[in-house]
């Protein structure tokens, strides 16, 4: 699986006064796989692009394609079961159903691909255990600290199996332990699997951790460094 960009850009409010040109013009290829840390200053526009390839929003000109399809001019049906069955999700903000358990969050998408209840919970169950929540199992959200709401959001987004997961800020929450253990997790998935891992992040944890790295200033990709090595820790030191 390959995601392409070509010209991506997203300006928000075009027609005022003031327009917001989030991301400008942004020439970009992900390969089946990788493991990516997108980095910039708050405002740069990475949240934006994650959500554009995501199919959350939608490009104001260029165009995203995966796989040779154009995720960028899918209608709303067709991306809601695109996301559904492609794409992991973990937001800065959690975004958990709050009636719902932790198990039951971790459930929800796997329910909505048709999976077996057995299927379901043994999944969910068993990502609960790896991300150390399996006594957090029954608990809804309001009853969790900000860490274990953000580990209950990483099992989600792996528990349907995507093809690729959109990682905004995922670790801001997370003491050093647990930010370890799910970055193991997910490069495990990433090597086993060729599940293809997109951060955005100004955690150096994370950023130590990426097998490629995209800094993003203004709306613009500045860098790429596609193979980390020296020429990154020299350049960012």
């Amino acid at each position: 699986m390959t995601i392409k960009l070509e010209k991506l850009t997203k300006t928000y409010n075009p027609d005022s006064d003031f327009p917001v040109h989030a991301v400008k013009s942004v020439d970009l290829e992900i390969k089946q796989g990788e493991f990516v840390a997108i980095m910039g200053p708050s405002g740069s526009g990475k949240t934006t692009l994650l959500n554009m390839i995501g199919g959350i929003d939608v490009p104001s000109s260029g165009s995203v394609e995966i796989d040779g399809c154009l995720v960028s001019d899918m209608s709303e049906k067709e991306l809601i079961a695109y996301r559904r069955d492609n794409i992991g999700f973990i937001f800065q903000d959690y975004s958990l159903l709050p009636v719902l358990t932790a198990l039951e969050n971790v459930e929800f998408v796997m329910q909505l691909q048709g999976k077996t209840e057995r299927e379901c919970y043994d999944r969910a169950s068993s990502l609960l255990e790896q991300v150390g929540l399996s006594a957090q199992m029954n608990k809804v959200p309001g009853k969790m600290s900000g860490g274990q709401q953000q580990r209950v959001a990483v099992a989600r987004a792996l528990a349907p199996k995507p093809r690729f997961v959109m990682a905004d800020e995922p670790t801001a929450n997370l003491d050093a332990k647990s930010t370890t253990e799910l970055l193991d997790i997910m490069e495990r998935l990433s090597e086993q699997e060729g599940t293809t891992f997109i951060f955005s992040t100004h955690d150096t944890r994370v950023i130590k951790r990426a097998h490629r790295i995209i800094v993003f200033e203004d709306g613009r990709l500045v860098r790429d460094f596609a193979n980390i090595d020296s020429t990154f820790e020299k350049n960012h030191a």
